[in-house]
């Protein structure tokens, strides 16, 4: 049930608020009155002690003059941005260049240090490899710079391994074996950079969890494109060029059901994909 708020209350926060908005947009009782068409001294007595509250009029007309929504000005919203305003904010489309760990993604991973993301990769996780196979598959991008890309991709995933933030992977089970096995993507790859990369995630499983988990879904069963949630506050679905960003807590908390029904219909779970990955490494010819 909605709790109303009593005049005597509501009318002091929205002077707070009015008050607020006036000094952030640096606007005078003369501006706002002209602003509005209302007497200089309606502008006043809203801003003065008591329980003067606008009509709907004049509080949608503020609101309009100094960019804040009505709802806030009058106690009925957090946020002082209009509707529309939220909403183009809540979903935006932001450039992901082809690179290892582009500044917005580092950006995103340090907003969220201390809180547990959740990832589905397009390929195997960028945390997850080796230097040899960051190499092979981003030699056209790396250029004369690699070993100093390589560098600072290390460097920031020492970083992740030390933000206290919990990592749980989920990623189809026919993408590691088409790995193991240098199918599709990683054909041309080596025998010997695929062997010693699946002794790393092995390794890597080993000595990170729990902090790190690692699921493998049945992509006949579930599918996910790869997204990433940080935290409670932000999701990114990956397009390939572009990142689709959501910041609605609605929508990110969509995702984060999502990626975790992908956690409960995975065949192998965080303890199980050590021996899988095994089990795939003998395999391996």
């Amino acid at each position: 049930m909605q709790d109303f708020i009593d005049k005597r209350d509501r009318a002091p926060l929205f002077r707070e608020r009015l008050a607020q908005a006036m000094t952030l947009r640096a606007t005078s009782q003369a501006a706002l009155a002209r602003a509005t068409g209302a007497d200089r001294s309606t502008v006043s007595a809203l801003l003065s002690p008591g329980t003067r509250l606008p009509n709907a009029q004049l509080a949608a007309d503020c609101a309009t003059a100094l960019g804040v929504s009505c709802d806030w000005l009058l106690g009925l919203a957090e946020r002082p941005e209009p509707v529309a305003e939220l909403l183009a904010a809540s979903v935006t489309l932001i450039e992901a260049p082809r690179a290892l760990f582009d500044q917005q993604l580092i950006g995103w991973h340090h907003a969220a240090a201390g809180y547990k993301i959740r990832h589905v990769p397009a390929s195997l996780p960028d945390m997850l490899k080796t230097p040899e196979v960051v190499a092979w598959e981003y030699a056209d991008y790396l250029g004369r710079s690699s070993d100093q890309a390589i560098s600072a991709f290390q460097d920031q995933l020492d970083w992740m391994k030390t933000t206290q933030s919990d990592y749980e992977i989920a990623m189809p089970l026919h993408e590691i074996s088409n790995f193991a096995s240098g199918l599709g993507y990683w054909s041309g790859l080596t025998l010997s950079a695929r062997q010693d990369q699946m002794d790393h995630m092995i390794a890597v499983c080993d000595t990170l969890y729990p902090s790190l988990r690692l699921y493998l879904f049945d992509a006949h069963q579930v599918y996910s494109s790869p997204v990433t949630v940080f935290g409670p506050h932000l999701a990114a679905v990956y397009l390939g060029q572009q990142y689709i960003v959501f910041r609605d807590p609605a929508r990110v908390q969509a995702i984060l059901q999502h990626f975790d029904g992908l956690v409960r219909a995975a065949p192998f779970g965080a303890r199980g994909v050590r021996d899988h990955l095994a089990r795939l490494q003998r395999a391996m010819v």
